[in-house]
């Protein structure tokens, strides 16, 4: 299996982030029907996504460290 990158991790929290903000803003105007799982979902994707960018984001801070 092919390790993923620190954009990868970084792009793929963005992405669930988006989602997380997307579902909840198109029930809310009313273009998809609101339920439960639908909106569980988007809060568990907003939480993830939040979390892989903060892992990339530290992944990236570490590569890119002086080493002495």
């Amino acid at each position: 299996m092919r390790q993923l990158q620190f954009w990868q991790i970084i792009l793929i929290g963005f992405v669930l982030v988006l989602v997380g903000f997307l579902i909840p803003f198109l029930t809310v105007i009313q273009v998809i029907p609101a339920s439960l799982g639908l909106l569980f979902f988007s809060y568990a994707a907003s939480a993830v996504g939040l979390m892989l960018g903060l892992i990339g984001a530290a992944w990236y801070t570490y590569s890119k460290r002086k080493k002495p």
